[in-house]
């Protein structure tokens, strides 16, 4: 029995306007709704689950760095350049806010994207080994 941590069960986020918000995640990234009330909702994608809880406007999952840069906590991965560049052009296509794609000097590249409520997320062109070993490569 491995007694070391094992996954991230579940990320919350803050809105302000939970069913709003619950919406926006299943139009614009393809999110599955298991849970919905006016207080919180839970939902799944990109193999992960998330609550999204109501919450004052000033909230966000966003921190600042030293260099008081506003800063993202969550990076999804995609599977390759070309995937991350359809991704991209979906998204714009969706209204979703995004930033350009960036080479931040490591293998692949990177974007920002933002949700209604300024929740921002990055996206990898680069899928760990470990996952693309365990659930990719073996299908």
């Amino acid at each position: 029995m491995n007694l070391g941590l094992m996954r991230v069960g579940t990320i919350y986020l803050p809105v302000r306007e939970v069913e709003v918000a619950a919406s926006w995640y299943e139009e614009k990234l393809g999110a599955d709704i298991s849970y919905l009330d006016h207080a919180k909702a839970i939902l799944n994608f990109a193999n992960q689950s998330f609550f999204l809880v109501k919450s004052p406007p000033i909230e966000s999952a966003n921190f600042l760095d030293s260099n008081g840069e506003e800063r993202f906590s969550v990076t999804f991965e995609v599977d390759g350049l070309d995937a991350l560049l359809q991704l991209y052009e979906e998204f714009s296509k969706k209204q979703v806010r995004v930033g350009m794609i960036e080479d931040r000097g490591h293998t692949g590249r990177n974007f920002i994207f933002q949700d209604l409520d300024g929740n921002k997320f990055d996206v990898w062109s680069e899928l760990s080994p470990k996952y693309k070993e365990k659930f990719i490569e073996n299908l």
